[in-house]
């Protein structure tokens, strides 16, 4: 009975190792943690005609996302207005706006 409980106990931990090696491991490659998020936030931002250039999301906690997101807007808004448009996504606990120039106003490579 004894190695029977130790090859038991084995697989046990093995199973629990792979699980922490899977979470973990798409943590470190900064893997999108939710995909269908990822998906809305990106037409929540783009319906105005803005540009999402750049998104981040990674999990906070269980149930709470923080979220990177840079935006080059079609006309000049702030943080605050796309702040608001994020506002019904109850997940997102920690967001971050970088807005860049309007299209307009980039400057063209020679």
């Amino acid at each position: 009975m004894d190695p029977l409980a130790g090859i038991i106990g084995a697989c046990v931990i093995a199973s629990w190792s792979y699980g922490l090696i899977r979470d973990t491991g798409a943590i470190l490659l900064d893997r999108i943690p939710d995909n269908q998020l990822a998906r809305n936030l990106r037409q929540t931002i783009e319906s105005d005609g803005s540009t999402l250039t750049d998104l981040h999301l990674w999990r906070l906690g269980p149930g709470h996302l923080g979220a990177i997101v840079s935006v080059c807007p079609k006309e000049s808004c702030t943080a605050d207005y796309y702040r608001a448009k994020l506002a019904r996504f109850r997940s997102l606990s920690h967001i971050t706006i970088e807005i860049g120039p309007p299209p307009s106003t980039r400057a063209v490579p020679a």
